[in-house]
């Protein structure tokens, strides 16, 4: 494949370009199974400004894809066998450089591949997950905020139930790229009492594409508000999904 900004030879498709230093691969798709994973390379807008994206078909938004596999391994020997299968997929993403990645199937191994990349990561689940990103990615262009985590915590409450755990879940859903702000609310005491430990949940957007995050531990409850780059509750929702997503691989759930 040659690059589409400079026409230099790539020696896999969607790589980054180290001659004119631009990307080729906008998104990938990473549909993992625990013994096997499939990154799909998704082209970025084309060059031509006049295009639009549904002017494009589908094939010519696929660049191609790789197929990782891996022997999974049982006891004392599986963590270093994911954390190696994990490497091969994100050292696969490091060459293409993607705004964003997408991700289906198991929870396991997409968790242990956001451990070792740092790009945006969206939970997708779907029988044909390349098809169903690009008809997301064609429906939305979200602001993404750059703002470290913890700036992104305000408002007049400061304590957060749940102490140092507590805040760490707060944190995970600051760093989500389509997240503005957090800010905690009171905590209600009166709750019913859960043996479960700290719990969190995020709950359905309203129509301005805002969602609300909530804290449980034991018989403490605690809304925090978090202000999101979407633009009304349909995108919301999608905001709120991966959220959730992101707290469940977090074992918040």
């Amino acid at each position: 494949m040659e690059c589409r900004h400079c026409a230099s030879p790539l020696e896999k498709p969607g790589d980054f370009c180290l001659v004119c230093r631009e990307a080729n691969t906008e998104a990938i798709v990473l549909d993992a199974a625990r013994d096997r994973a499939t990154i799909t390379m998704l082209a970025g807008e084309p060059d031509d400004p006049t295009t639009r994206d549904d002017d494009i078909d589908a094939d010519e938004q696929v660049l191609g894809e790789t197929t990782i596999t891996t022997t999974p391994e049982d006891g004392e020997n599986e963590p270093i066998e994911l954390r190696n299968f994990a490497g091969l997929i994100g050292d696969e993403i490091r060459r293409k450089r993607p705004e964003e990645v997408y991700a289906g199937g198991v929870r396991a191994v997409i968790r242990a591949v956001r451990e070792d990349v740092h790009h945006p990561f969206y939970r997708v689940d779907d029988d044909d997950p390349v098809r169903a990103v690009l008809e997301r990615r064609g429906n939305r262009a979200l602001d993404v905020v750059e703002t470290p985590p913890a700036e992104k915590i305000s408002g007049s409450h400061s304590t957060l139930i749940g102490g140092r755990t507590g805040m760490r879940a707060i944190h995970t859903v600051a760093d989500h790229p389509h997240v503005k702000k957090v800010i905690p609310g009171p905590i209600d005491a009166g709750g019913k009492g859960s043996q479960s430990g700290m719990r969190a949940k995020v709950t359905r957007a309203d129509d301005g594409g805002n969602v609300r995050m909530l804290l449980r531990n034991g018989s403490s409850v605690q809304e925090n508000r978090v202000v999101t780059t979407a633009r009304d509750r349909e995108m919301g929702e999608r905001i709120r999904d991966d959220l959730n997503d992101v707290l469940a691989d977090a074992e918040f759930q």
